[in-house]
């Protein structure tokens, strides 16, 4: 995977200052330009070694360890150049290097010193939020089954696209290849497997020279009538590339091509209009509905190094115009390798959200036009080095995985997974219903509050009385409905670990709290020695506006008592206040101060003469508020 980069990118990656490079360190700078990482460490190596080593040069040596994953080293050279460098960048890429290391407190010492340095990175403010993500991630257990998929070589292979019985991968495995200088593999061709009855895999097969070039190719995405496949290529086919005025060395970027099928092959290769010879287009997907293009990129206008975006497939076959997924997905970092599940699902891969080192998958929804939070997928899928390619069937929650983690055949690795237990994202599917007729409310408004008691987002019910949120797994929550002529309601929903659970809340008509003498309100409770309206209390009151806004006659005595503990002036004049406090809040929501008195009772009027004998309970029955109907509502209208 780490071969397969672009001029942006590197000129990104490699975040020292050019201006350090000079005469000595010519040779190896000109085999970095050309991204031949292996032989340009060697040159950097040799400079150390006779006593011309600098920042710059360990900088370099760091890049060059850094793009070829081999974390120990790149962890080595990091620190070494950081001696006299403060560089963000490079501060960022060592604490990277040392968690793919497993030396975790340290990473975050470093991310620590970043933050400090970008406050307003995106990546320093969620670890800012979130500084103990690790153990968070490592303890949620492992979801997947993870196994090698039995067919990788000794060379790079990922990807792992199954479509009418065959996978197709990414491999250097084609010895007739030149080497590319990078890592000093082939370069990457497509290739198909054929899927047997047992659950293994065929010889692998080179797709034709229409697919196929000497340049490299990459995964592929398929439409849902497997009519057309999408993969990417290297611009250099269509003679496209920017040439160094200085070092002579090309550059190209990545395109994105689509073949036809013809027969049992593939023919008719196109390159898609959004191909440009400015930046990459790479990693197609296409969703399953086959109405969109997810794809990586590193246009101008986006968040960070590589982003995700998407673009409609238009029925001419034709994309139309890419609309970047926004900063929720996209980091400062890099973002890449996307793929829209049938459940719509987006999974991709990045270095900038939250993981475990190297580049980790994560995954999100997307509901009402709003992204759900960013979830990491966790162990075994993830690792401390760079996971990526993700792609999973919904119906049998098979798939693979693609990684360069410890223990492989080659420098990149195909892997298949079952998938064991569900993410841990909830959907809580709310229902509202009429409790008289058990029919759906449409229109009824529902909030959705936090353990903390905070609104985190109100929907409006469809017609089916049905309202969706996404939430954290493990964290309970509370929906609060309201609904014109009904009785509001709160309900606490209990943190799980399901993918979706169902609630149903039953309002109850308006009017069902209404007697002829009083409306009959659920407690309303008030801070100890204290007579502001709560949040509690507001919500009970809200009920009591409703109904003197539906009954414009309705005038109401409130009342305030208290229980017999404390001295009897002192509880007279605590009522008092909380009386007042109530009917100076009805006032506020537009109910005229003339239909609305306040009466503080203290301990005159007890509902449980208990004396020194009171229970709890009992205490708590005499602390009440009493809404009396002093003239008008239902009962003056029969």
């Amino acid at each position: 995977m780490k071969n397969f980069k672009t001029l942006l990118l590197i000129t990104l990656m490699s975040g020292l200052c050019l201006t350090a490079q000079n005469k000595d360190t010519k040779k190896a700078d000109k085999e970095f330009a050309r991204f031949e990482y292996v032989d340009a460490a060697k040159k950097f190596q040799k400079l150390v070694d006779k006593g011309s080593g600098s920042s710059y040069v360990y900088g370099q040596l760091a890049e060059c360890y850094y793009n070829i994953f081999n974390t120990v080293e790149a962890e080595r050279w990091y620190a070494k150049a950081l001696e006299s460098s403060d560089d963000p960048e490079m501060i960022y890429k060592y604490s990277e290097m040392l968690k793919a290391n497993g030396k975790y407190e340290e990473s975050n010492q470093q991310m620590e010193k970043f933050a400090s340095m970008r406050p307003s990175d995106n990546r320093a403010t969620a670890f800012r939020k979130n500084p103990n993500y690790l153990p968070k991630i490592l303890e949620r257990g492992k979801k997947f089954n993870v196994q090698d998929a039995g067919f990788n070589s000794e060379q790079s292979d990922f990807g792992g696209v199954m479509h009418d019985g065959k996978l197709y991968i990414t491999s250097g495995r084609n010895d007739n290849r030149k080497t590319y200088g990078w890592n000093e593999e082939p370069y990457l061709d497509i290739y198909s497997f054929t899927k047997n009855s047992d659950g293994s895999y065929g010889a692998a097969t080179l797709m034709n020279d229409k697919i196929n070039t000497k340049y490299h190719e990459g995964l592929v995405s398929f439409s849902p009538d497997g009519n057309t496949m999408y993969f990417s290529r290297e611009s250099y086919f269509e003679k496209d590339f920017q040439r160094d005025s200085i070092s002579k060395v090309r550059y190209s970027q990545l395109y994105l091509f689509k073949a036809t099928k013809l027969g049992a092959d593939w023919d008719t290769v196109e390159s898609l209009a959004i191909n440009s010879e400015n930046y990459s287009v790479k990693n197609p997907a296409v969703s399953a509905d086959g109405s969109t293009l997810y794809f990586s990129s590193n246009m101008p206008g986006g968040y960070g190094n590589f982003d995700i975006y998407k673009a409609p497939i238009n029925e001419d076959g034709t994309i139309g115009e890419p609309i970047n997924l926004g900063q929720k997905v996209n980091t400062e970092g890099q973002e890449m390798f996307p793929y829209m599940s049938s459940n719509n699902t987006l999974y991709f891969s990045s270095n900038g959200h939250l993981g475990l080192g190297g580049m980790d998958v994560f995954y999100t929804k997307e509901i009402d036009g709003k992204i759900a939070p960013i979830r990491n997928v966790g162990i075994p899928i993830n690792s401390n080095a760079d996971d990526f390619a993700f792609i999973i069937d919904d119906e049998s929650e098979e798939g693979f995985i693609s990684s360069n983690r410890d223990g492989g055949q080659g420098s990149d690795d195909v892997y298949a997974f079952k998938k064991l237990q569900p993410l841990c994202d909830v959907l809580i599917i709310a229902t509202v219903l009429d409790d008289t007729n058990r029919e759906p409310i449409g229109g009824a408004s529902v909030s959705l509050y936090d353990a903390e008691g905070n609104k985190v987002s109100t929907k409006t019910t469809n017609a089916d009385g049905i309202a969706e949120f996404i939430v954290e797994c493990e964290q309970n929550t509370e929906l609060e409905v309201t609904m014109a002529d009904y009785e509001s309601k709160k309900v606490t929903v209990n943190g799980s670990r399901e993918e979706e659970v169902a609630v149903q809340i039953s309002l109850d008509p308006i009017e069902e709290i209404i007697t002829p003498e009083e409306i009959v309100l659920n407690p309303i409770y008030f801070d100890f020695d204290k007579s502001n309206i709560t949040a509690q209390a507001a919500f009970e009151l809200d009920k009591l506006v409703q109904i003197m806004n539906k009954y414009p006659d309705l005038v109401i005595n409130a009342t305030s008592h208290t229980d017999s503990r404390g001295p009897a002036p002192y509880n007279q004049r605590l009522s008092q206040r909380r009386a007042k406090s109530t009917q100076q809040y009805v006032i506020s929501q537009g109910i005229d101060a003339t239909r609305i008195s306040a009466e503080g009772k203290g301990e005159s009027d007890l509902k449980i003469k208990c004396g020194s004998n009171c229970t709890d309970d009992e205490h708590q029955q005499n602390r009440r508020s009493e809404f009396l109907i002093v003239s008008g509502g239902p009962q003056s209208q029969k």
